[in-house]
Parts: C-alpha cells; sequence; structure tokens
C-alpha cells in the first residue's frame, strides 16, 4: 500500500520545508529538530510539523494519534471551512436559467428537453436544441433549416442562387447519364463479357490506388474518384484511391478533397454554395454524409466531387 504523501493537504501533518526554522531561529533541516513528543525527544533531520498543534515530531510520531496531538481535527476543520466557503455551481442563479425545459426542435416530435432525464443535445450548424433521438444533422433535416440568428439574404440573390443550383444538378443529371451510356457501351456482350471486363478493371485499380495502408486489405474499398472543374477547383482533377468500407461518406470526403487538394470548407460553412457533396456515377444520386461506403459504393465505381448542387435528390431517374 503507498504511503500517503507528506505535503498532501489530506493529511494533518506536512514535511518541514527548506525555510522552517525550530524554535531558536535555526534551519531545521541543518540542524536538526527533536521531536516534541514527551516520550520521544528523537533528534531528525527531516522533521514534521503537526498542521493542528503547529509542534515538530519526527517520523514515528507525525500523525495526530501518533503524539497525542492537544489540538486534534483543528487541520480537518480549517479545510472544512475553506470548502463551504467556496461558491457553487450556479450560485445567484435562478432555477430556471440553469435549468431551461422546452420541446425538441424537431417538428414532428414533441419530447419535452432541458430536464434532468434529458438534458438536450445543441446543433452548431443549425443553432437548435434537439432530443437524444433527433441529435444528428441527418436525423433532423438540418441541411434544409436555415441556422438561426443567421443573416437574411435578400429575395433576389436566393433566386439566383436557387438558378444556379437548378442549373448545377441538370448539368450532372445529363453528364451523369452520359457516363453510365459510356460504361454499358464499354461492357458489350457477349453477356460474359461486362463481368469480366469489371474484374480486370477492379484487379488494376487495386495496383495503382492509393490510401492508408493501415485499412485492412478485406475492409478496402477502391474508387474513382474526380473533381468536376465547373464546381470544385482542384489541382490534381481525379485519382484512383481505396478507403474503408465502415467509413461515412463526409469522412471519405475529406479525405479525397486533400487527396486531390480541393478546398474543402463543410465545417465552415452552412451555406450550400460552399459545400461540397459527393456524387455516385452509378447509382446516380448525390451520397448523404452518413451513409456508409460499403452499403452505397462497390469497388470500381466512379465518385465525383461537387459543390453548390445543395441537398441530395435523385439526379438520374432508373
Amino acid at each position: 500500500m503507498a504511503s500517503p504523501d507528506p505535503n498532501s493537504d489530506e493529511t494533518s501533518y506536512i514535511k518541514m520545508s527548506a525555510a522552517a526554522v525550530d524554535d531558536r531561529g535555526t534551519d531545521a533541516t541543518l540542524t536538526g529538530s527533536h521531536c516534541q513528543y514527551s516520550y520521544c525527544n528523537q533528534l531528525d533531520f527531516l522533521p514534521f510539523r503537526c498542521q493542528s498543534c503547529d509542534k515538530t515530531f519526527c517520523l514515528d510520531h507525525r500523525t495526530e494519534d501518533g503524539h497525542a496531538c492537544t489540538n486534534p481535527g483543528a487541520w480537518a476543520a480549517r479545510k472544512r471551512e475553506a470548502e463551504l466557503a467556496k461558491h457553487s455551481a450556479g450560485e445567484g442563479r435562478r432555477m430556471r436559467d440553469l435549468i431551461a425545459q422546452k420541446p425538441c426542435a424537431d417538428d414532428n416530435c414533441k419530447t419535452t428537453i432541458g430536464t434532468a432525464l434529458i438534458p438536450g443535445v445543441h446543433c452548431t450548424n443549425c443553432n437548435r436544441d434537439y432530443c437524444l433521438k433527433h441529435r444528428l444533422p441527418e436525423d433532423h433535416a438540418c441541411s434544409s433549416k436555415p441556422p438561426i440568428g443567421a443573416r437574411a439574404v435578400s429575395a433576389a440573390h436566393a433566386a439566383v442562387v436557387a438558378n444556379n443550383a437548378k442549373s448545377a444538378l441538370e448539368r450532372f443529371r445529363l453528364w451523369g447519364q452520359a457516363k453510365k451510356e459510356q460504361a454499358k457501351i464499354s461492357f458489350a456482350s457477349p453477356a460474359a463479357k461486362p463481368k469480366l471486363a469489371q474484374m480486370v478493371a477492379v484487379n488494376n485499380l487495386k495496383k495503382t490506388a492509393k490510401g492508408d495502408a493501415k485499412i485492412a486489405p478485406e475492409k478496402r474499398i477502391y474508387l474513382y474518384v474526380e473533381a468536376e472543374a465547373a464546381t470544385a477547383k482542384a489541382k490534381i482533377p481525379k485519382g484512383e484511391f481505396f478507403y474503408s468500407q465502415d467509413w461515412v461518406v463526409g469522412k471519405m470526403l475529406d479525405t479525397a478533397a486533400r487527396s486531390l487538394q480541393v478546398q474543402n470548407i463543410n465545417n465552415q460553412s452552412n451555406s450550400e454554395e460552399d459545400r461540397l457533396r459527393v456524387f455516385h456515377v452509378e447509382g446516380g444520386r448525390l451520397l448523404e454524409f452518413g451513409e456508409k461506403l460499403g452499403q452505397v459504393l462497390q469497388s470500381g465505381n466512379t465518385v465525383v466531387l461537387l459543390r453548390g448542387v445543395g441537398p441530395p435528390p435523385d439526379l438520374i431517374e432508373a
């Protein structure tokens, strides 16, 4: 069992410091000090001072019980008074200010938050408070809600943004359809050829793809990644990479943006004009940030980084 720290406030005794002096005014650590317990009187060069009776004792008699202290518990009483004198959390504030009960900000939720059992979770994106069930952005449709306290934009500016997003979506719908048609042509009949050609393409992709070497081979998903020039300016326009099947789309987007050297301010801006999105060519849609790669993508697929296209709708008709 570890011995208590002689200088801890949890003990009734402390080691005498180098500046401590005995009754004669001399340095006790140089000349030593006699234990003041009446039956001991031992000369000790490392004496202890009792915080209750303020006398000096040797190692064996340093505790209050060890030297039959004449003022037992005095140090503990001083400590207790000091603790009581401290200001408590919330002192001077009304209980109504400390626990503000209100309904969850989700439109269809009637849960009361701000209670002792349901404290509520604040969303920094839309600046609202939600219950635990709706705490995640995708659970309360965060991207469709304007942040509380955000400056209102003019109607003309809002119309321009909407038109730009609409034209961008239409452009990528047609571009995605062209990509799919190109894939169909390259994997033309006979029936066995598409699967064989796809296997060959994936094997070649595995040889050239780059990624985190710590990802286990059986967990890797190999993708072609591009940055669409009209929306996402990239120093490296395209590349071949692998990611973990357990990653969500948001994490893959951050990693891909760094690899292609695309500016990514998704965590700094709530405006869809600035945010990057991931377009899945084969699936014909924008992916949600919280979707897992292994559930929506396959090795050999192509994803494209887009900016300013808004939340994910279905871009290509099935």
